[in-house]
């Protein structure tokens, strides 16, 4: 995965073969991806490869991130659960993700239209993080690591194979990431279980 910003914007998150070439989702959608990297930054947010995506902060917290599919683009949203979402504009992640989360593109002249509810949109999660609030647990199962929420967020197909498992195979993954102290080690194992996740595995199954 890139660890340079700037690298996404002209090669891709380098998370697959497409990495750098023509046929990367960012090269689709690059225009409607400089138009959410600028209206982030002036938001005021500041920018941070994590995951191989754009992420965006402030005072410490993740605020949002960007990813880009091939048939879409988004701009997913940490902690969603505090926004009030008065546009009604944000989308779940998957049929079963428990809250809205994101706003999803198919379209790149659509971030223009909605720029005035995504800055709204930014501010009031901004806020939240000043004030050091932080969503209701929903379930114990459903308190995601981090990484694991923004690989929900860039990865669809494994938002949803993950909320099909069982309680207990979907715990087992938990514990295992919980047991990591470092996100990089946190983000390894995801990629290593993508496959586990998605074949309805868990995380101790062969």
């Amino acid at each position: 995965m890139i660890t340079e910003i700037e690298d996404y914007f002209s090669k891709g998150c380098g998370r697959c073969p497409r990495f750098g070439t023509a046929d990367c989702s960012t090269r689709r959608w690059l225009k409607g991806l400089l138009e959410l990297r600028q209206i982030c930054l002036a938001s005021g947010l500041s920018e941070c490869v994590k995951w191989g995506h754009p992420c965006y902060q402030h005072v410490g917290r993740n605020i949002a991130i960007i990813g880009a599919l091939r048939g879409e683009f988004r701009l997913s949203f940490f902690d969603a659960a505090l926004l009030s979402d008065s546009a009604g504009i944000l989308e779940r992640a998957g049929e079963n993700s428990p809250v809205p989360s994101l706003l999803r593109f198919t379209e790149q002249a659509e971030v223009r239209k909605l720029r005035p509810a995504i800055e709204a949109y930014l501010r009031e999660a901004m806020a939240h993080a000043v004030a050091g609030r932080r969503p209701p647990k929903i379930a114990e199962l459903l308190e995601l690591p981090e990484e694991l929420s923004a690989a929900f967020a860039l990865d669809p197909e494994l938002a949803e194979a993950f909320q099909r498992l069982t309680a207990g195979r979907q715990k087992s993954y938990l514990l295992n990431l919980k047991g990591a102290k470092k996100s990089e080690t946190r983000t390894a194992r995801i990629a290593k279980f993508r496959e586990k996740i998605l074949a309805g595995k868990g995380a101790l199954e062969r």
